[in-house]
C-alpha cells in the first residue's frame, strides 16, 4: 500500500523501510538485500538508500513508499491518495513512477483520488463514489472520461 502521508519509518534507511515488509514475511537477508536494490533502481532511489525519511523530499518519501509497496511482488498495488501533498512536477514524476511499475510489471494499481488529472493521467476505469457509494463505474479512454451519471458529469466539469 502506498500511503498518502508516506508513512515511513523515521528511524529506518531507505533501504530499511523498503526491506521492512520483506523481513515481516521472513525472507533471507540476501534475498532481501537485491530485491531492495532493484525496488530503489526501480523508482530512481537508488543513490539514496543510506538516507533516512527527514533527509528527503516530499516526492522521494512517496518514491520510498512505492518500492516499499512494490518490494513483495503484489499482484496489486493499493494507493491511498499519493500526489496529494506533492506539487505538480512531483505529482508528475511520482504518476510516471506508478505507469511505469504498472507496465513494466503488470501491476495492478488500485488508486483512491480526488484528482480527475491523476485519473486521466493513470486509470483504465474509474468508480465514482457519492456518500460512500458507488454510482458509476466510468471508462477512462485517451484521457476522456466519459461519464453518464449527474454526478460524474459534476466531477468532470468541476476538474
Amino acid at each position: 500500500m502506498v500511503f498518502q502521508q508516506f508513512n515511513l519509518l523515521n528511524n529506518r534507511t531507505v533501504a530499511g523501510n523498503v526491506a521492512f515488509p520483506l523481513e515481516i514475511a521472513g525472507w533471507l537477508s540476501e534475498k532481501i538485500k537485491a530485491r531492495v536494490a532493484e525496488c530503489l533502481e526501480i523508482v530512481g532511489l537508488t543513490e539514496r538508500a543510506g538516507h533516512y525519511p527527514a533527509q528527503l523530499s516530499g516526492g522521494q518519501k512517496q518514491r520510498v513508499g512505492i518500492a516499499r509497496a512494490l518490494a513483495s511482488k503484489p499482484q496489486v498495488i493499493l494507493a491511498d491518495e499519493p500526489t496529494s501533498a506533492l506539487d505538480p512536477a512531483t505529482t508528475r514524476s511520482v504518476l510516471e513512477c506508478l505507469e511505469d511499475i504498472n507496465k513494466r510489471f503488470n501491476v495492478t494499481i488500485v488508486i483512491v483520488t480526488h484528482e480527475m488529472s491523476v485519473i486521466r493521467r493513470l486509470c483504465d476505469r474509474a468508480a465514482l463514489l457519492d456518500k460512500g457509494k458507488v454510482v458509476e463505474i466510468v471508462e477512462v479512454r485517451g484521457n476522456q472520461i466519459h461519464a453518464r451519471s449527474d454526478i460524474g458529469r459534476e466531477l468532470i466539469r468541476e476538474d
